[in-house]
């Protein structure tokens, strides 16, 4: 997936909207402006290629934080947070990763305020 295409992909998501910072890494947050929580965060690897962070559930991350490919997200994980990189596409395919990108959103709107979520149509959300 290509940073086009994963910031294409983000922007489908409801009450998502993108902002640039941290050295310019397309960062994607639920909510409004003034109340609103990251759920992913797409840049460069170290080879120029696209590495992109979201955040899972604790089975999830479980299960990628060994895949190839696939690492816990540097300085996020570290800190106890269940987020994971995809740094190669030798870990998810990019179907797979729209599917964990969906998951990461709809896991961190739900930190939003009740009020906030209604507001947004996202308490209408699948489970």
């Amino acid at each position: 997936m290509t940073l086009e295409e994963y910031n294409a992909y983000c922007k489908t998501l409801p009450a998502s909207f993108k902002v640039v910072q941290w050295r310019g890494a397309h960062v994607w947050k639920v909510g409004v402006p003034d109340a609103a929580k990251v759920f992913a965060i797409g840049g460069r690897n170290e080879e120029g290629g696209t590495a992109i962070t979201f955040k899972t559930s604790d089975l999830a991350y479980e299960i990628l934080k060994d895949m190839p490919g696939l690492r816990p997200a540097p300085y996020l994980a570290s800190r106890g947070m269940k987020w994971i990189q995809r740094y190669d596409e030798a870990g998810l395919s990019d179907d797979e990763l729209r599917d964990y990108l969906k998951e990461s959103h709809h896991i961190v709107s739900r930190g939003l305020t009740k009020g906030l979520q209604r507001r947004l149509g996202l308490d209408r959300e699948a489970s």
